[in-house]
Formats: structure tokens, sequence, C-alpha cells
């Protein structure tokens, strides 16, 4: 069960450990927050129970998976009713190209982020997409550099 919880330093200093390498053996970790492994290993358990660890997962490099073109997909709709909104969840989310998405506000309505290995497919990607929702405009932008890629979230404002 999911409950808020109360972070202190020791808290923060082992969620910023585990965002670098969440593969390090549970002493390694306690030795770098300055705890024994029990202690160490019962706040993990606290903060995956709470929910604030939602998983741990293997960061793998696209290039070396032929999925190294990243998309930016900006989709405009005519509808913006519950049951659109469901339809289009399920179908964009049944795409594994598709690492992001996003409801947005101002002027585009979604964002979708998608990982392909060049614009053939991601032109394949596209004509099912528009096979599977009623869209009014969708705009694609290629990212020609990545300059900053991290999965780590800032923890100067929890507290």
């Amino acid at each position: 069960m999911k409950q808020n919880i109360s972070l202190d330093e020791i808290d923060l200093r082992i969620l910023a450990v585990l965002q670098a390498d969440a593969s390090l053996p549970l002493a390694e970790i306690a030795q770098q927050v300055g705890l024994s492994a029990s202690p160490c290993w019962r706040r993990i358990q606290r903060l995956e129970e709470a929910g604030v660890i939602r998983g741990r997962v293997a960061l793998l490099d696209p290039e070396k998976l032929n999925v190294a073109v990243t998309v930016f997909v900006a989709v405009k709709t005519a509808r913006h009713d519950a049951d659109w909104l469901d339809h289009f969840a399920r179908a964009v989310s049944d795409f594994p190209e598709v690492i992001e998405f996003y409801r947005m506000s101002g002027e585009i309505d979604y964002l979708l982020r998608v990982a392909v290995p060049d614009i053939a497919a991601y032109d394949a990607f596209y004509k099912r997409l528009i096979l599977r929702a009623q869209l009014t405009d969708v705009s694609s932008s290629f990212a020609m550099e990545t300059i900053k890629y991290t999965t780590a979230l800032p923890l100067d404002y929890s507290g």
C-alpha cells in the first residue's frame, strides 16, 4: 500500500545512491550513507512500500539496440472527452516505440517521446498511429543531439 512518507537526510542520501546505481550491494549503499546494513535495508523497504522507489531497472543503450533516433511527437485533437482519451491512451500504450507519453497544457494536447532506428521506422510508426486514433494535427521533431539525459530526479525539493 502506498503511503505518504517524510524523508530525512539519510533517506535522501539513499535515494541519491540508488538513482546513481541501483545495482550496488546493500553493504556499499549502507557504507555510503553512514548506516549499517540492517537499518539501511529497512529504510529502502520503507521507501519501496511508500512508493517513493517505484522500481529498479537497467538503463539500456539505445544505439546498441538500434533505436537511437529520438522523435518528439506533438499531437492535437479536436476531441477531449474521456472515452476518446481512454481509447487514445490504450492505443498509444500498445506501441513499444513510445517511451514517454504526456497530456499537456498549452497549444498541444499530447506529447510523445518515440525511439526508433531511423526515419523509415518512424514513418511506419506514424502510419500505424493515425490508423488507431483520430487526430487533428501531428507534428514531429527529430532530436539532433542529446545534450543531457538523466533518469535521476532532483532531491532538493523533497522534505
